[in-house]
């Protein structure tokens, strides 16, 4: 949808719709729908229009079923209500973002039950070669403070 007009006709479209599955619509197929998105192509001849329904798959199929058979009613309410001369054509469309998001929530779940294993295993574990296997104690690191004073004495009359 590249025009600002196209958009507002979208948004009015998923309106109307909304109205009428909840109006005008009674179909006993018809679920608990909601319409999700309206996508209107740039020159406004076909609308799809992406919805959820809240139930088991029986009524996920029922209501796909009483779509399709109100969609002629729905397209010509769309057209009056819109003053348009060419109605565009509707496709429903179940969304998928709701199992998406589930599947999502239950991949970041099991990702935090595998995190909290590797944080409790990890909590008494020591390092097999002690803290820092490759670190060695310097000697030459400990100066007394007798040989700092005197280099530092003999710097200071040259």
């Amino acid at each position: 949808m590249a025009s600002p007009r196209v958009r507002k006709i979208a948004d009015r479209i998923k309106v109307i719709v909304a109205e009428m599955l909840e109006r005008r619509i009674k179909d006993p197929r018809l679920g608990f729908v909601t319409v999700t998105d309206v996508r209107l192509t740039g020159d406004s001849q076909q609308a799809t229009i992406f919805y959820t329904v809240f139930g088991a798959e029986d009524e996920v199929a029922g209501t796909a079923a009483a779509l399709e058979s109100a969609k002629g009613l729905i397209r010509s309410e769309v057209g009056k209500q819109l003053g348009m001369r060419h109605v565009p054509s509707l496709d429903f469309i179940r969304d998928a973002l709701p199992e998406t998001a589930r599947h999502l929530d239950e991949v970041l779940a099991r990702a935090k039950e595998i995190d909290e294993q590797v944080a409790a295993t990890a909590l008494g574990a020591t390092y097999a070669g002690g803290e820092d296997p490759y670190r060695k104690p310097r000697e030459d690191d400990e100066l007394d403070a007798d040989e700092l004073g005197a280099d530092d004495e003999s710097d200071a009359t040259a």
